[in-house]
């Protein structure tokens, strides 16, 4: 096995870091932060013109045709940079579930809207606290017509097009919807990070259809989310090593008693711990992007092993940035709590880190039961 990514996949790489360098500092999340506005217009259409929307999308769908390895690397990056856009809810899950499970007429019509930015997409599955079961599912899918509410719809209030979880006449089916026609209301939901915004989004009898493959779609929302967790592990990896790169340059300028903080034993012992937590989550999430692109059966192993170690990694690396500028960490000018904001928020938008770590679990062991 070779999970190093290919010269080309680096050369993307260097240019994403680069654009988002320029025109997705942490100055255009801070400015979505103290706004109302829900993401960054201007930065969507220019991913979208970079072809970044397309990546994993096959050619005949007008897409790039690249692959998920690419997606990792932009992934990883855009988590890097904080970016303000809905790249993961119409990327990661409304497109992949459409690659997944769509038809070829529900994803010739849809499909090349998604790839050129046209169209955004969003996945909306929740309806309330607790963990998501089918028995607990009220959202109906009846004669093409769909009824209920789902909450803290990532992006629902900005999404064209939205894959929703509701109650077939067979069992839990994946549906797509579009969100602009009659039948649909949304409401803004306020969370933790405002950069990334959230939706109650009701559906009263709106025009409706089942994804053709889907099956059970307690079964197909799983595999979305095992494909979907190694995106977000990257994600969550890129803002790690921003948070890193900030404490490390704080303390390496911050003077105390003579000498950079960065030169007492506390501060040497902070940074380690969150760059092992890194380079681990790092490591775990090569491992998910190999299973991921060559749809290996270890993914689910794979993915949920990722999907743990990047959280505790986000979180470790969120907070003792926050700890290592000390008192003024914790205040609203300095921008420690927009990497805080987004590694809460990223913790659980597949499921709490528990949840995670009972699927690991109970895939080891199964592995080991075979």
């Amino acid at each position: 096995m070779n999970f190093e990514f290919s010269e080309e996949q680096n050369l993307l790489r260097d240019q994403a870091a680069s654009f988002l360098a320029d025109k997705s500092g942490l100055k255009v999340a801070r400015a979505i932060l103290d706004s109302d506005t829900p993401y960054d217009a201007d930065l969507w259409r220019d991913v979208a013109a970079l072809g970044w929307t397309a990546t994993a999308i096959p050619e005949k769908f007008g897409g790039l045709g690249l692959g998920h390895l690419e997606l990792c690397v932009l992934a990883e990056e855009l988590g890097r940079a904080l970016s303000p856009i809905p790249f993961s809810s119409s990327v990661y899950l409304a497109t992949e579930a459409l690659l997944q499970f769509g038809s070829p007429a529900q994803q010739e019509g849809h499909l090349a809207r998604l790839a050129e930015g046209a169209a955004i997409g969003c996945l909306a599955v929740a309806e309330g606290p607790g963990a998501l079961k089918a028995e607990r599912l009220s959202t109906t899918l009846a004669g093409g017509k769909l009824s209920g509410t789902k909450i803290m719809v990532a992006d629902g209030d900005v999404a064209d097009l939205a894959i929703v979880l509701a109650k077939g006449e067979d069992g839990p089916q994946l549906c797509v919807t579009d969100l602009a026609g009659s039948g649909v209301t949304r409401e803004v939901m306020d969370t933790i990070d405002p950069t990334r915004s959230h939706a109650r989004v009701t559906f009263d009898g709106a025009d409706a259809e089942p994804l053709a493959d889907g099956g059970d779609g307690m079964a197909a929302l799983g595999q979305l989310f095992d494909r979907a967790a190694v995106l977000f592990a990257f994600e969550q990896v890129g803002g790690s090593q921003a948070a890193i790169e900030m404490a490390r340059e704080y303390a390496m300028g911050r003077y105390a008693f003579g000498r950079p903080i960065a030169g007492y034993q506390a501060i040497k012992h902070k940074l380690a711990r969150m760059y092992v937590a890194t380079t681990l989550a790092r490591s775990n999430s090569y491992y998910g992007a190999w299973a991921l692109s060559t749809g290996a059966p270890e993914l689910g192993v794979a993915a949920a092993t990722a999907r743990v170690s990047a959280t505790q990694a986000y979180r470790e690396c969120a907070e003792e940035n926050i700890q290592t500028h000390g008192g003024m960490g914790f205040t609203w000018e300095f921008d420690c709590h927009l990497y805080y904001r987004r590694a809460k928020l990223l913790s659980v938008n597949l499921g709490s880190e528990g949840v995670w770590k009972e699927k690991l679990i109970s895939r080891l062991e199964a592995e080991r039961a075979a």
